[in-house]
């Protein structure tokens, strides 16, 4: 699994103790995903004075790349506070998810059954479009993914008459295509939308 590393480095100065613990506990909680850091600024003024530390405790976050780019730090101070910020760091870089042909059932289950909601797509067939309108629906698909890839949704796509018991479950077919519909399994929840 990819991820972008992250650092948020925490200044403080000698009196900025109080911090160190929702430092701490923050750490632990994005062990793997954001490295946080502490520099005593008052040790280290030349590196207060590089990134314009003027008071104390000072938080910056370091985005994946190059060391000298930081930006302000304007969360909360307590551990979840922390935590809540660098999660929503993360999901602005996440990569968008794969929209998967629906082949099989296992593909079914981890994009519908282990998410709470998923979206399938029933593309006219290939033969109705040619390779060229299907790309083009597959990465309108994709552009969607990316939009919406914060909700952390599950996505698949089939052609028409290719899966015809699912088409009967979530009753589409015969016509109308491309059609989207997104599922809820648990609330066994079912919500259309036809049309180009």
């Amino acid at each position: 699994k990819q991820w972008y590393q992250r650092r948020v480095a925490i200044t403080a100065g000698g009196h900025c103790k109080k911090l160190a613990p929702e430092r701490a506990s923050a750490a632990t909680s994005l062990k793997g995903k954001v490295k946080l850091g502490a520099v005593d600024a008052t040790q280290f003024g030349d590196l207060a004075q590089r990134y314009g530390v003027k008071g104390y405790p000072t938080i910056k976050y370091f985005p994946a790349g190059a060391k000298l780019d930081a930006e302000e730090y304007d969360g909360g101070r307590t551990a979840g506070d922390i935590v809540s910020w660098a999660e929503a760091k993360l999901e602005v870089f996440a990569e968008p998810p794969e929209i998967r042909e629906l082949l099989n059932d296992e593909i079914f289950a981890e994009e519908c059954r282990e998410k709470g909601i998923c979206l399938i797509s029933i593309l006219p067939d290939i033969l109705d479009t040619g390779a060229e309108g299907r790309n083009n629906y597959l990465t309108t698909l994709k552009e969607l993914g990316d939009k919406y890839k914060k909700r952390k949704w599950g996505w698949a796509w089939s052609f028409a008459g290719e899966q015809d018991k699912l088409e009967a479950a979530i009753e589409v077919g015969g016509a109308g295509y491309p059609t989207i519909v997104a599922l809820n399994i648990k609330k066994n929840a079912v919500l259309h939308h036809r049309g180009g």
